[in-house]
Formats: C-alpha cells, structure tokens, sequence
C-alpha cells in the first residue's frame, strides 16, 4: 500500500482545523487514558491502521496495560474496564456507527450515570474528532509504523 498524499501538507488549514478540535478536546478535562481508549476502539471500528498504530503507542506511553490494549476490540467480555469506561465505549461505538441506530436513551441514561452534561458532550466531541481523523488517514492512505509518542510514563 502507498499513501496518497500527505493531507496535512497539501492541505495546512485542514489539519489545523482538525488540531483545534483535538486542542478543545484535551482542554475539556476528560480524563487522557480513557480518552486514548476512545480513539482506539473508534480506530478499530473503523479500521484506521495509522490511528491504531499512533494511539496504542500513545496510550502504553500513558502506563495503559497491554492486556487492556489486546482485550479492548471485546470490552464487554472482559473484566478490566471501569464502569464509566464500559460507558464512554458504548458510546463511542454508536456515535462511530450513528446510522445503526443512534444513541438510545438507555445508552445515555448509562452515560449519564458517570458522566454530566458537559461531559458528555465531551465525549462526543471526542467521538467526533477521532472519526474525522480516521477518515482523513483511511482517505488519503497514511501509512503507519513511524509514530513515536511525545508522552511518557
């Protein structure tokens, strides 16, 4: 496979506006770890290699265990994820795949049992920015491998 192009570099403003979205997010209090978690269960959905790549490296930088990066794609099954976690994933794979079915009340009403208002919308917005993000990188083809985390443990 070979990459299409370089969107950031044929197009600045674009990931500029992407970045500001990323900035707001990271802003907006929503605890890291389970932030790099969210973009890597949308990553999986949505088949994003360069996004995998960049955020399982991310996230093990964090301190994040190997184990809960391996078992993630199957949180429902397994034992290592929080409540408000179990929340933020639900939610994250119905705003990942909004036209099977949106977001029920009952998927809310859980959400909102960890989460509040502003919270909420928090994550949506994280939700968002890491599906635009995907679909820049699936779209133009950015190929992964080379990211290195700027954090580390």
């Amino acid at each position: 496979m070979e990459m299409r192009m370089n969107y950031m570099k044929v197009q600045p403003e674009s990931f500029q506006t992407l970045l500001k979205l990323e900035g707001y997010v990271k802003k907006s209090g929503l605890d890291h770890k389970l932030w790099e978690l969210v973009k890597i269960r949308a990553s999986q959905i949505n088949g994003c290699a360069y996004c995998l790549d960049m955020h399982t490296k991310d996230a093990r930088a964090m301190g994040e265990t190997e184990q809960r990066l391996y078992l993630l794609n199957a949180w429902r099954e397994a034992p290592f994820y929080t409540d408000a976690e179990r929340a933020a994933l639900a939610l994250t794979e119905a705003v990942t795949k909004i036209s099977e079915g949106g977001v029920p009340d009952t998927l809310y009403e859980q959400v909102r049992e960890h989460f509040d208002e502003g919270q909420y919308v928090d994550l949506i917005m994280a939700i968002n920015a890491i599906n635009s993000w995907n679909r820049m990188s699936i779209s133009t083809r950015l190929i992964p491998g080379d990211y290195q985390p700027a954090i580390r443990k």
